[in-house]
């Protein structure tokens, strides 16, 4: 037993003296936010901005106070996912204070915000699978947050879509949150179903299928979901949920099948939503063809204009501060913020903001590959098939791809509600994190104890 406790003793200390490469990959994002902060005061401006020493404290407040509540809280987790948050917030932050000085100011107030979230989900969730308890009451509370900006009353309408609701001189998307929700409900779901999900246990016409009773609770909550999105005129969340859906189906079971069978919905859906609801019809007219008229008022001019900011951008780009996206680009903070990073930070920036993302995503899954429970496991996809999916869909909306919506770049673009969700993910996959390194350290002292 006296080995043991040494054992035990020399490995708590280890740990906490790795995340100091955590600590050290924080501190060199926030001297290169600052950096690019001031590069954009001076060439916009001619000198350096007076609040230069307050904002680089305020960031260095934020990741190190992060930092040392994972410390305490998830001392075992992952230690790039923060970083890189931290990254595409700085980023993100600095071209927002660029063109809208009053929307960076509620950015910076909803990035504490957002890491008061990180700490707050660490610290209430502290086992993963405790959330797989209450999988009904997620569905509801996912259903209720979706429903509220319908009410008359609360729900706010900006652009056609009725996503908000207000609270007081602040707006707030609850689809934010109840998309977190159904992918817990999602995970929880298939993962008492896996087998039963998995086996043909129904012939219908010389052929096997599952049973439908098993995918009828399923299928008939995200056909909810989505009918109160149509309502509330948004496809870009819709199609998240389509994907976010699908992603768990095919990982639970391992079918092919059911992404072909996804796809054709996807399709078909998309076009019958096209005919039903005007803001979606708008979207595929703008996506088919933005340079005719009718298409150039009702969304075509800010594609054609990121097109023209991306292409001036070029490699290198034209500097921060030096760029013109703000001066035609509409809504530059927001949903196009990619082109105006494109303009002056060029292709080069463009790579760094999407590997910074994607790498976000890989840790996701390398979570969810060491995770020792279905449901965690299927979480943790979940949680980065939402990440990834965002920035799918808004990136290929800018190029034409896809239909533009109205989602935010993970972390980068101004949305106090998106960057508080995307932090609540983040401390989701940090606790899942922590969890599989101290099962694994677990599985260590056993044998130990075996061999003692």
């Amino acid at each position: 037993m006296t080995s043991l406790r040494t054992s035990n003793e020399l490995l708590a200390p280890a740990e906490k003296a790795n995340r100091r490469g955590e600590l050290g990959l924080l501190l060199l994002v926030d001297v290169l936010i600052g950096a690019l902060y001031a590069l954009a005061s001076l060439g916009a401006k001619g000198h350096i901005p007076a609040s230069l020493i307050a904002i680089l404290a305020a960031i260095m407040a934020m990741s190190v106070g992060g930092h040392f509540a994972l410390r305490v809280l998830a001392p075992r987790s992952n230690q790039l996912l923060l970083p890189l948050a931290s990254l595409l917030n700085g980023i993100g932050y600095v071209e927002i204070a660029r063109w809208n000085p009053a929307r960076a100011q509620n950015q910076a107030i909803w990035s504490f915000l957002a890491i008061g979230g990180l700490i707050g989900t660490l610290y209430f969730v502290k086992r993963s699978r405790d959330l797989d308890r209450y999988r009904y009451i997620t569905l509801l509370s996912a259903i209720f947050l979706m429903v509220l900006p319908l009410i008359p009353g609360i729900g706010i309408s900006v652009n056609g879509a009725r996503l908000w609701i207000g609270i007081g001189s602040y707006t707030f998307q609850p689809i934010e949150i109840s998309k977190i929700l159904l992918a817990l409900f999602f995970a929880s779901y298939f993962a008492s179903n896996k087998e039963l999900l998995s086996n043909t246990t129904r012939v219908i016409g010389g052929r096997a299928f599952i049973d439908p009773r098993i995918l009828f609770p399923i299928v008939v909550t995200w056909g909810i979901a989505l009918m109160v999105l149509g309502l509330e005129n948004d496809i870009g969340f819709a199609s998240l949920l389509f994907a976010l859906f699908l992603s768990l189906l095919w990982i639970t079971t391992g079918r092919i099948g059911y992404v072909v069978t996804g796809l054709g919905l996807l399709v078909t859906g998309g076009f019958v939503a096209s005919q039903l609801f005007y803001q979606v019809n708008q979207r595929f007219a703008v996506w088919l063809d933005p340079w005719s008229t009718h298409s150039y008022d009702h969304g075509g001019q800010q594609i054609i204009q990121g097109w023209f900011s991306l292409s001036a951008g070029g490699l290198t780009g034209t500097g921060v501060g030096l760029g013109q996206a703000g001066r035609w680009v509409p809504e530059v903070t927001s949903d196009m913020i990619y082109t105006a990073i494109g303009e002056e930070l060029g292709l080069l920036g463009l790579v760094i903001v999407l590997s910074a993302i994607l790498l976000i995503v890989a840790q996701g899954f390398f979570i969810a590959q060491r995770s020792q429970n279905d449901f965690s496991r299927l979480v943790a996809v979940g949680l980065s098939t939402i990440i990834g999916f965002q920035a799918f869909f808004i990136c290929a909306g800018i190029l034409r791809v896809l239909p533009l919506t109205g989602i935010t770049l993970p972390f980068v673009a101004y949305g106090g509600s998106s960057l508080l969700a995307n932090y609540i993910i983040l401390g989701l996959l940090l606790r899942i994190s922590d969890e599989n390194r101290r099962q694994a350290g677990g599985g260590f002292i056993r044998q130990m104890q075996n061999e003692i």
